[in-house]
């Protein structure tokens, strides 16, 4: 029978779809969402494949519940909503920069132990997104995105209580890793809406809003600490964050396609719903924990058994990790304070250069990488087919963005030239910063399809663990070498380890993609078993 005729039925395939909680594995997956073209032959080819790993598929092309043919209007109103959370997530990491100082004094605690209350956000971060990832692909995005914000708000207006050391801490890094859900699941949810052809677009209207945090967070607790109270930091993102959830609740809709289809595949079959698929029932949580065991394992074992995943980790740790929040979170609120003796207000207007940089070349850049992927889609020797690897030249600038912002940045404050010289290096390298992070994303998405936020999670742990070390130890860097050879060793690092990156992908990309492939195909029949 043909498929059409199977879906004029009503019938659909029994073995994944019920009590076994389907889901495709990672050779399935990959790419099945990234690479679908508007054609029709194109389209008919991705509706077949999700009926076989689903059990059943969309009703046409124009079906109005595939994410992918919802209203414009309505994929905006939900990426600016997962925009707006991720903001939360940028300025929480960020907004405690200017009142150091305050928390230092009132905790009792020295300077070292101080940057850990800062950075230990970022170790959160690292570990959060992997339950989070593990949690949306076994029920859908929207439900682990409410509750994380919620555990999020929780723990972050604990932070400031009783003025506790341990407290601070263990609510930071805990804070953090419900926050992860705005990085983990914001690229992932408008690959859901978009086509690969505009994952420019979409992840130009998801990062709009965030990339002003690294601004807004240090100027608000400027403000903060000089007229208010440090403590109301945590309490006013928690009253934020609070009123963004309540937002999303009612806004977002669901729009993981394995969990729609699973949905619909059980609501067309004639068998009744399976307890285990519905967290009402016992028995649902009865095997939970021995379910998302077999979910965790998946970033792991794509960060593991996948040297794609591992080099991308390598690019992203380097520019998050060691450059971008060395720079804009551990020296550069100091750096005005201390060398321009200005006041912690006017010190982080200055961290406005760094959110023009990421809010230009997200909206501006996304659109051009967009534009480069379908010219070199469209060409003839492609027959209309894209590729990660088509991603990779919008990389090139940013190689050239991220050295010499820094160059700029380190020797001007180290001849201690006006102000606007500084800004104008910051300003380049968050540029590249920004491309390089954009372009690493959609690459990702783009290859592994419904499997983005585990992709996503895998390839950002090593960056969110150097962004927990090296803001520790940044501070004695530049002591000792001064902005100048400081700034110039972080760029001549990137240059070394960053630069053969884009030179390997375009010529080895589908040789790399295609390594560890064979270790997924052993646990394959693991991973059935377990639900996967």
């Amino acid at each position: 029978m043909s498929l059409d005729g199977k879906k004029a039925s009503g019938s659909v395939i029994a073995e994944p779809m019920i009590g076994s909680d389907p889901q495709p594995s990672v050779e399935d997956s990959e790419g099945l969402e990234g690479q679908v073209e508007s054609r029709d032959p194109e389209a008919e080819k991705r509706l077949a494949q999700l009926y076989k790993l689903h059990g059943a598929t969309w009703d046409g092309t124009d079906d109005p519940s595939d994410p992918y043919n919802w209203a414009e209007w309505r994929k905006v109103l939900i990426g600016i909503i997962f925009s707006v959370g991720q903001l939360v997530t940028l300025m929480s990491a960020s907004i405690m920069a200017a009142a150091l100082g305050n928390i230092s004094h009132d905790l009792n605690i020295g300077a070292s132990t101080a940057q850990i209350t800062l950075s230990i956000y970022f170790l959160g971060l690292g570990v959060g997104p992997f339950f989070i990832a593990a949690l949306c692909e076994m029920n859908g995005r929207k439900n682990i995105w409410v509750t994380s914000n919620l555990w999020f708000l929780l723990w972050n207006a604990l932070c400031p209580v009783r003025k506790s050391k341990a407290l601070m801490i263990i609510g930071r890094f805990l804070a953090a890793a419900g926050a992860g859900a705005g990085i983990t699941l914001t690229g992932p949810v408008m690959a859901d809406m978009y086509h690969a052809k505009d994952r420019g677009k979409s992840l130009a209207i998801a990062s709009f809003l965030p990339y002003l945090g690294p601004a807004l967070g240090p100027v608000v607790g400027g403000i903060v600490v000089q007229y208010v109270y440090w403590p109301w930091l945590f309490w006013i993102i928690s009253i934020f964050d609070a009123f963004i959830t309540i937002l999303g609740a009612i806004i977002i809709k669901e729009s993981y396609t394995p969990v729609l289809l699973r949905r619909k595949a059980v609501a067309l079959s004639d068998q009744p719903i399976n307890p285990a698929l519905s967290p009402s029932k016992w028995a649902f949580w009865h095997d939970f924990f021995s379910r998302l065991l077999v979910y965790l394992r998946r970033p792991i074992r794509l960060l593991v058994r996948r040297p794609v995943i591992q080099v991308t980790s390598l690019v992203l740790g380097l520019n998050f990790g060691t450059l971008t929040y060395t720079l804009m979170i551990s020296t550069f609120a100091t750096l005005w304070i201390d060398r321009y003796g200005q006041s912690a207000l006017i010190g982080s207007l200055h961290y406005i250069s760094l959110s023009l940089g990421f809010c230009v070349s997200s909206q501006i850049g996304g659109r051009v990488m967009d534009f480069i992927y379908r010219r070199l889609r469209d060409r003839p020797k492609n027959n209309g087919e894209g590729r990660p690897e088509f991603r990779v030249p919008y990389m090139i600038p940013a190689l050239l963005f991220i050295p010499v912002g820094l160059f700029w940045y380190g020797w001007s404050a180290q001849y201690r030239l006006t102000w606007i010289m500084v800004d104008i290096g910051a300003f380049i390298f968050t540029c590249g910063s920004s491309m390089i992070a954009q372009a690493f994303l959609a690459y990702t998405l783009d290859q592994f399809g419904d499997l983005g936020a585990s992709a996503n999670a895998a390839t950002r742990l090593l960056s969110n663990v150097m962004g927990f070390a090296f803001p520790i130890f940044a501070p004695q860097l530049y002591d000792r070498l001064g902005y100048g050879w400081g700034n110039s060793l972080l760029a001549f690092i990137f240059v070394a380890l960053g630069v053969p990156v884009p030179i390997l992908l375009w010529f080895w990309g589908a040789k790399l993609r295609a390594l560890g492939k064979k270790q997924s195909d052993e646990g394959r029949t693991t991973i059935i078993r377990g639900g996967l």
